[in-house]
């Protein structure tokens, strides 16, 4: 199959309209303007940099490949419009979360025991994550989930029971951005935008929708991993003055 969208007219048709979109509308109940836009800023930069080389690793591997045509030009083994996506997707989400509030009046002190479920928590998604890798088919969820375990333990152990109380704000920033994406996303892979491997995938998908398990968890930890993110700087700048 021909593809009928280049990376960068994907990212034209479906990602930019959608930024725009939310640019125009944004609203700044989570915190100040200045601190959703600088920590949004932080963290699109600090996703850039810490999904470049597990990305490039498995486009390496065959993990996933590119339609013939849809690549203007590569960086290492990733094209443009993979590292493009690394900080529209935070600018989105960010932009998205903000406009619900969150109560930073809670103090920062959390007891270590406390902490340290958090740590646990994350610690789980680990033990999942390598048992997952004992397997080829395994290979893009299982290095997913190892590779996001760094991320959930510094978030979690830093403030989860925060999290837990503002879980409103966290769910309906998380959840909304990444439907769209799991749409976007759906549509790029049935149109050969780019394409999965059989061999490294499960197999699985979501129900109704089609799209592979694998590609579900990484928009929704992604767009977690922002959201979190940003609720716990928005809370740390408050207490801080």
């Amino acid at each position: 199959m021909t593809p009928s969208l280049t990376y960068l007219q994907f990212h034209a048709v479906l990602v930019l309209p959608a930024l725009a979109g939310l640019a125009l509308t944004a609203r700044y109940r989570l915190a100040s303007r200045r601190i959703v836009l600088s920590g949004t800023a932080l963290l699109a930069a600090l996703a850039l940099v810490y999904t470049t080389p597990w990305d490039n690793y498995l486009v390496a591997r065959g993990v996933w490949w590119y339609g013939e045509g849809t690549v203007l030009t590569r960086l290492w083994a990733a094209p443009l419009g993979e590292y493009l996506f690394f900080v529209f997707q935070p600018v989105g989400v960010g932009l998205w979360v903000a406009r619900y509030g969150v109560d930073t009046t809670r103090p920062l002190a959390i007891p270590v025991p406390t902490r340290a479920l958090g740590l646990l928590a994350a610690g789980l998604v680990a033990a999942v994550g390598v048992a997952l890798l004992d397997s080829p088919d395994g290979l893009y969820l299982g290095s997913l989930l190892v590779w996001s375990v760094p991320i959930l333990a510094i978030q979690w152990a830093f403030g989860w029971p925060f999290l837990v109380a503002e879980w409103r704000t966290v769910a309906l920033g998380t959840l909304v951005p990444t439907l769209y994406l799991w749409v976007a996303d759906r549509i790029a892979l049935a149109l050969g935008v780019w394409t999965l491997s059989d061999q490294y995938t499960t197999g699985l998908a979501i129900p109704l929708l089609g799209l592979p398990v694998e590609e579900a968890v990484f928009f929704l930890l992604t767009s977690l991993f922002v959201v979190q993110g940003l609720v716990l700087f928005a809370w740390l700048c408050d207490r801080w003055g």
